[in-house]
């Protein structure tokens, strides 16, 4: 069994920056794909960012150059450096990972097995 725990998260004003964290606790195969996904109030999840085994990412285009997923191997822990943040950012934030899947992608965020309880980021104008 796997768990997911999400910290970081926060409320930050526009063009602030905030770094979410993700600790793994259980056995992680050599092949998967782990990512984020949020979901903002009153509206339908969306893949955020994905990193596969071999280090691979993809984003979501409204994030490209602001934010950057990251993987501490030896901490077991999935990282994701949000850069510039507008308001349009907020969200509950989740990380998901599933094993034994090389098709790793942003929008393939429905697929992940294990999730997380999610972190909140608050983004004001």
């Amino acid at each position: 069994q796997v768990q997911l725990v999400e910290s970081g998260g926060g409320s930050v004003q526009a063009g602030g920056s905030l770094r979410l964290s993700c600790a793994v606790f259980g056995y992680m195969p050599f092949i998967y794909c782990m990512g984020w996904f949020r979901q903002a109030p009153g509206k339908e999840s969306e893949g955020v960012a994905a990193i596969d085994s071999a280090g691979y990412t993809t984003y979501v285009d409204s994030v490209k150059g602001r934010f950057t997923i990251s993987q501490d191997n030896a901490k077991n822990t999935l990282n994701l450096q949000m850069n510039s943040l507008k308001p349009e950012d907020t969200a509950m934030y989740y990380c998901g990972a599933r094993f034994y899947d090389t098709n790793c992608s942003a929008g393939s965020w429905g697929r992940f097995t294990y999730r997380g309880q999610g972190t909140p980021v608050a983004v004001s104008s």
